[in-house]
């Protein structure tokens, strides 16, 4: 079976039909590359060149084994690229889980960030809550996934990939959004949206803590999951809600949003966890993207 070298010296008396330029091109001298060919032809039991003293030509078997030389050896090339390209963290396939709230702002900046450095990276992205993010980590069918905290279990590791306020959401024709800033004493007595204990459980342990721990008991009218339809009734009328401060992008019309001074304020929070059993170049990419000030804190 003929081999690569063999392949290129032949590529390069084909192209350049005269042994002493192919042999500079190579980097070689003439007897080398003599034999090289020699061997081939004998590998392949045909004669590939005719040589004389004045020049150098192609038979019809050389004219036609050209093409197919020349294309094994941009296969190899580009097979040898790619790889490396990919053992650096550089190319490949990555498939990323995120959560619906984490697309209203922080996943379009992500990923604007992701094409920018690693434009040879192919995206295969999956909304999915946090808990089903997790299973599908464990199963392997997702590389990374951006899901809320904690991530506890053994075989998983996280990082934290953004922390943003809570805001208060409410109608715009309510009297405190006249307001620029409110306190925990002027949510007292307003009707409240707030998160369902069991499909949103992160949202609904962290407003309701951060709300106990400043004293209020909110008078809660509706629970719900997604942000977007909390906000929806909040336009209605129907109570405040706290959400993220990343929802102010959905743009509600007649809903307003304020920021909340609170004495013990606690962001929201988004983690990147990866399975740790697995050795992946573009999670140490993606970590490296998230550390340059991607993830903030309001």
């Amino acid at each position: 079976m003929f081999d690569f070298s063999q392949l290129r010296c032949f590529a390069a008396v084909a192209e350049e039909l005269h042994f002493g330029r192919a042999a500079a091109r190579l980097n070689m001298t003439q007897p080398p590359l003599s034999r090289q060919i020699q061997v081939l032809e004998r590998v392949l039991d045909v004669q590939l060149l005719e040589r004389s003293s004045r020049s150098v030509r192609l038979t019809a078997a050389g004219r036609s084994f050209l093409p197919e030389a020349q294309r094994i050896l941009r296969l190899a090339e580009n097979a040898t690229h790619v790889t490396r390209q990919v053992a650096a963290g550089h190319a490949g396939i990555l498939k990323l889980g995120f959560t619906a709230a984490s697309a209203y702002d922080f996943l379009p900046r992500l990923v604007t960030a992701l094409r920018q450095a690693l434009p040879d990276v192919t995206l295969s992205l999956r909304e999915m809550v946090s808990r089903d993010q997790i299973e599908a980590l464990r199963a392997g069918s997702l590389d990374a996934a951006l899901v809320r905290p904690p991530v506890t279990h053994p075989d998983l590791r996280s990082v934290r990939a953004l922390a943003e306020p809570l805001v208060v959401a409410l109608p715009a024709a309510n009297p405190l959004a006249r307001r620029d800033r409110l306190g925990p004493g002027d949510l007292g007595g307003e009707p409240f949206i707030a998160y369902a204990p069991n499909e949103a459980r992160y949202f609904h342990d962290l407003v309701l803590g951060l709300l106990t721990e400043a004293g209020i008991q909110p008078r809660i009218v509706q629970q719900l999951t997604q942000i977007h339809a909390i906000l929806a009734l909040v336009r209605a009328g129907l109570g405040i809600a706290l959400v993220p401060a990343a929802a102010e992008c959905l743009r509600f019309e007649g809903v307003a949003f304020r920021p909340l001074a609170l004495p013990a304020p606690r962001p929201v929070e988004l983690v990147l966890a990866w399975r740790r059993d697995v050795d992946d170049p573009l999670i140490t990419q993606l970590i490296a993207i998230l550390s340059d000030g991607l993830g903030r804190v309001g």
